[in-house]
């Protein structure tokens, strides 16, 4: 028997029956949409509109009783401050109305109308009492009491003929919302029904024209999985059944070639398991090699300054000698000698101890501990108490976070930062604030001052070594402060620049968050000043 002969393909009954209930979804979701439109459009009228106005509407009548009262107790007591009322409900008048006419009470409409008779009568008692309010006015007299109450009297009947209007207007659209809602749940029920009716559908079809086959078509793969994978699969019903049978034929003997190929595989795993082992005892041993040599490369480092600094500081200590023994005996360029040998041994006992400590960042790694970033700060801040005292600056600080840090690298991560802006100040007194900022996963500190600035073509040159901007006679120093900073930064996982695009000299470095939420020092502004 042919394929065609077996009636149509599964894709095909699937196809007719997903259009015939695409239809009436369709039919259905746009009656829904409708009727959602008509709800959406009655709430709206009713809670945008009605509401509104009837609030504006209540809005008015009190701002016309308190005109009334303010009136009428003026005319019994002639304080001025009796009047209080009436101007506040004349502003109060102003609003309520001016609201109307936005919500749409124009001439010609109901609420249009009603409000015109309201302003009317209200004009009209407003004209009668203003001479009795009048600063200058004589005692109110009787008849000018009953009238006033006469022409109020048809300002209360004009606005109860608007709050009963819009009375009717707010239940007709409570009325209108209701049975949208109404029509809306039935669109809702009859969309319900028919996804109902196609997952029956779709069971009963599916259960005649798909599952009985594959089942037949389990039974014979499970036969090969079992026992027997010699055993040629067959499938039946559907073509894509059919196909599907085909298919695990194929890969069943697919599977036998493999098997073959596998067995093949595992004599070469074997072999390159071999030489994997050879490769790791190679590279263990490379490892342990590397490990030594940086332990001597340490120890060297150690020796090497050491042994520099002795003779050093002899140099240092003998020049001075002379230059105590023999002052006033050498002539001004002796003296200037003995200056330059002193100061040269000087600096190169700095040198050697800020290549020492930059050498040792992250070769013997102390314990990292959560730290208060403030309390670095204030004690880098202590350290420098005395360029604080000659340079008269200040520094201050925001609320900073607790970060993971080994406390000494980053305690001279912010006495280097703040120690530059003290360093290479302007002519006003120096000025440096810390801050820091929630990024993402990272904390960004910021350490800004108002010194002399660095140029944007050096914002990367500034972090080398031995990189320096300015002669030593201006400023003193190494010049590997900054790197330093770079290399203590970068071995806590973070990274420093310069912020070109500031106003202030600015130096940002960021720093890992902690995994729960860090916790922020308690707030005040600390600061250090000469």
């Amino acid at each position: 028997m042919s394929v065609e002969a077996r009636g149509w393909p599964i894709r095909r009954r699937l196809a007719l029956l997903a259009a015939v209930e695409t239809v009436l979804l369709v039919a259905a979701l746009i009656a829904g949409g409708v009727a959602l439109h008509s709800l959406t459009a009655a709430r709206t009228h009713l809670l945008d509109v009605i509401a509104p106005q009837r609030l504006a509407a209540i809005q008015l009548s009190t701002a016309l009783l308190n005109q009334e009262s303010g009136v009428r107790g003026y005319q019994l007591g002639r304080q001025p401050a009796f009047l209080v009322p009436y101007t506040d409900g004349v502003r109060s008048q102003g609003d309520a109305v001016t609201q109307l006419r936005q919500l749409g009470a124009a001439p010609g409409t109901q609420i249009g109308d009603d409000l015109d008779a309201v302003l009317r009568a209200a004009a009209a008692w407003q004209d009668a009492a203003a001479p009795t309010i009048a600063p200058a006015a004589p005692p109110v007299t009787a008849a000018q009491v009953e009238r006033g109450r006469t022409l109020f009297v048809d300002v209360r009947t004009a606005l109860d003929t608007q709050l009963d209007h819009l009375t009717a207007m707010r239940d007709a659209g409570r009325s209108e919302l209701n049975a949208a809602a109404r029509f809306l749940n039935a669109m809702f029920v009859a969309v319900a029904v028919l996804v109902l009716l196609l997952f029956a559908m779709l069971f009963f079809g599916l259960r005649q024209v798909v599952t009985r086959p594959i089942l037949r078509l389990a039974g014979e793969v499970r036969r090969v999985a079992d026992a027997d994978v010699r055993h040629p699969v067959h499938g039946s019903g559907p073509r894509e059944i059919a196909q599907l049978g085909a298919d695990v034929e194929a890969m069943r003997q697919r599977i036998l070639d493999e098997v073959a190929e596998l067995e093949r595989a595992h004599a070469m795993l074997d072999r390159r398991t071999q030489e994997a082992e050879q490769s790791n005892a190679m590279l263990d041993r490379r490892t342990r090699e590397l490990e030594r040599s940086n332990a001597d490369l340490e120890q060297f480092a150690y020796v090497a300054s050491h042994d520099l600094q002795e003779p050093l500081r002899k140099v240092a200590s003998f020049c001075q000698l002379l230059q105590r023994r023999y002052q006033g005996l050498l002539d001004e360029r002796g003296e200037q000698y003995i200056e330059y040998a002193v100061d040269g041994a000087k600096r190169m006992q700095v040198l050697i101890n800020d290549l020492l400590a930059f050498s040792r960042v992250g070769r013997k790694p102390g314990e990292h501990v959560v730290t208060d970033a403030g309390a670095l700060v204030d004690e880098a801040t202590a350290n420098l108490e005395v360029a604080l005292s000659l340079s008269g600056g200040k520094v201050s600080r925001g609320d900073l976070p607790e970060v993971r840090v080994e406390p000494a690298l980053m305690t001279a991560v912010f006495q280097n930062l703040i120690g530059n802006a003290l360093k290479f100040r302007g002519e006003a007194p120096p000025e440096v604030r810390v801050t820091a900022e929630r990024d993402g996963d990272d904390w960004v500190f910021s350490v800004v001052d108002n010194g002399i600035g660095i140029d944007a073509e050096y914002a990367e040159r500034v972090f080398a070594l031995f990189q320096r901007l300015h002669t030593r006679t201006a400023y003193p120093g190494t010049g590997i402060g900054l790197a330093l900073c770079r290399r203590i930064v970068e071995y806590h996982g973070g990274r420093i620049w310069l912020d070109t695009e500031a106003a202030d000299t600015t130096f940002r470095f960021t720093l890992p968050a902690r995994e729960a939420p860090a916790h922020l020092a308690p707030a005040h502004d600390n600061e250090e000043t000469a």
